[in-house]
């Protein structure tokens, strides 16, 4: 491609606006000091900004936009406290391999001054490259910046000092960046695997998100009818393949007697997956004589597990392994003796309609939920003990529909942030439903205007259970004081309603109504459901994690 001139009238801000407006649409933030010449040139550069009230905001909502769509964002913060307000966030970027721009203020360049950080060494600390822009290179220093996000799947940050802001860009010439061409980098490796396929009795596929990203879902799915194999999804991508064999999702979400069919499996090819260990029932997922196979763009195995990896791009490696297996003729035997159990739908517990405390049972609430939220739905997952109840209960349209955040930093209090991004990102018709406990939701309490402001048509439900629910099965239950696990019942439907939301408070399933009669009034704006649900009842990932850990010895002791 040509390389094409850049504009010489333009400020290193606008540069920066300019380069970034070629690779994205929308840049989340909070206007200061260190971005605010950066904002002008965005707005201008015709860039559509969605303001947030906390910095942490600005890099989750660019976090979950990509999430929800697949196209990057950028997020914003001034320099300093702007810039470490927003750590948490990104962190989880970084782990969660999201790509995303942090566009920030930094210390002028000609040295820092007595209120200024060392960010670069900070976002060193948490694994995100920093790319600082000069007067003379603050376009090509942006390209690279893009580059690298998209490149290698995470989060950056792009620092513009204080100084250079306002001060007018040389003249660069800029090229085009290339795409990268999908590949497979061992052959031989890849042979293997097709012999291992081609021989087992009773293969499994594992989809996970990286497989959806490559677009290897139809390639996976013809994959597995060649094979005969059974297939399953991590959380993130429980609903990419929906064929003949299919279990569903595979960890802690699951339900025991599809996890007993995956555990026997004798070789499972995994596929865009990390193995995380909730994936994988901390070691028990596959049973012991399988052998595992692993392709990923990871540039080695993500989990020991792992007994033969190859390092390619899901959909061609898919496709060769269909050209290596030729036309050989599938085993129909696995899929035909799992019959009875695949044919009955996931049975998770249908919860209780009494509890001790009279609160509602979280299990019975979100089943009912599910009937009632619109078909068109895009849910975004705040952490929390309650994590599990959206992908256990509710119907996922596709993958990119349900965003799970917090849960690669392990941190709670990004879901209404991350709400915002993905509001933005949803298509013309949908419905964004944010899915937050107590403890989470008043940590991102500001964000609510945010979401608020952004929505064309949102629910948030909160399962309200006036503690930190997580902390209460895993210590409280063994004897620890539950003083600081407690939280004084908050009243979320008043305060949404001051912010400008529709609200209720559901005790009951009765109370549902209200927000039954708002979808069917067109669900317009955002409608905030307070849900007292009972700290009783321990969703089943985590028991399973309390096994897996010894606390739930522990807990039974005391």
């Amino acid at each position: 491609m040509t390389p094409q001139a850049a504009d010489t009238t333009l400020t290193v801000s606008g540069r920066v606006a300019e380069v970034l407006g070629e690779h994205v649409t929308d840049v989340f933030g909070v206007m200061g000091n260190g971005n605010v010449h950066f904002l002008d040139a965005a707005e201008k550069a015709g860039l559509r900004f969605t303001p947030v009230r906390h910095e942490g905001a600005a890099i989750a909502a660019a976090d979950a936009y990509y999430r929800a769509s697949g196209r990057l964002a950028a997020g914003t913060t001034t320099y300093g406290p702007g810039y470490t307000n927003a750590l948490t966030a990104l962190a989880e970027a970084v782990q969660a391999q999201i790509p995303v721009v942090l566009v920030t203020g930094d210390a002028p360049s000609d040295g820092a001054r007595p209120w200024d950080v060392d960010q670069t060494a900070i976002a060193t600390g948490l694994g995100a490259v920093t790319f600082t822009v000069t007067r003379q290179a603050a376009g090509s220093i942006t390209q690279a910046a893009v580059d690298y996000a998209l490149t290698h799947r995470t989060a950056v940050v792009l620092a513009i000092p204080y100084d250079l802001a306002a001060l007018e860009a040389a003249e660069e010439q800029l090229t085009p960046r290339a795409a990268a061409a999908a590949g497979i980098d061992d052959d031989a490796a890849l042979a293997r695997v097709a012999d291992l396929l081609a021989a087992a009795r009773r293969p499994l596929i594992l989809a996970g998100r990286g497989a959806h990203l490559a677009g290897a879902g139809e390639a996976l799915q013809s994959l597995a009818d060649r094979l005969g194999a059974l297939t399953a999804g991590t959380a993130l991508a429980f609903n990419l393949l929906q064929g003949e064999g299919h279990l569903g999702v595979a960890g802690g979400f699951g339900t025991e007697d599809k996890a007993a069919l995956m555990h026997d499996a004798d070789v499972v090819l995994v596929v865009g997956a990390s193995l995380s260990p909730f994936t994988l029932r901390f070691g028990h997922l596959f049973g012991p004589g399988a052998t595992v196979i692993q392709i990923d763009s990871a540039k080695e195995p993500t989990n020991p597990r792992v007994d033969l990896f190859v390092q390619a791009d899901a959909k061609a490696a898919v496709q060769s392994l269909m050209r290596l297996l030729g036309s050989a003729s599938a085993p129909a035997s696995w899929r035909a003796e799992a019959g009875p159990v695949l044919s009955v739908a996931a049975a998770h517990h249908e919860g209780s309609a009494e509890t001790a405390d009279g609160r509602l049972d979280p299990r019975l609430l979100a089943s009912a939920l599910d009937s009632i939220l619109p078909q068109r739905r895009t849910v975004v997952q705040d952490g929390g003990h309650f994590v599990g109840w959206a992908p256990m209960y509710w119907r996922i349209p596709r993958p990119q529909d349900l965003v799970m955040v917090g849960t690669a930093y392990q941190a709670i209090g990004l879901g209404l942030a991350s709400a915002v991004g993905a509001a933005r990102a949803v298509d013309e018709g949908a419905t964004l439903v944010l899915a937050s406990g107590d403890g989470g939701f008043l940590m991102g309490l500001s964000d609510l205007e945010s979401l608020v402001g952004a929505a064309t048509s949102a629910i948030v439900v909160i399962y309200n259970d006036a503690a930190y629910g997580a902390e209460i099965h895993q210590y409280a239950s063994q004897g620890l004081t539950d003083k600081p696990m407690l939280i004084p019942e908050v009243d979320f439907s008043g305060i949404a309603r001051a912010l400008g939301a529709e609200s209720a408070v559901v005790r009951t399933l009765d109370d549902l109504s209200a927000l039954r009669d708002w979808i069917a009034a067109g669900a317009k704006g955002t409608f905030v459901a307070d849900c007292r649900i009972t700290s009783s009842v321990r969703a089943p990932w985590m028991s399973e994690w309390m096994r897996a850990t010894g606390k739930a010895q522990a807990a039974v002791a005391n």
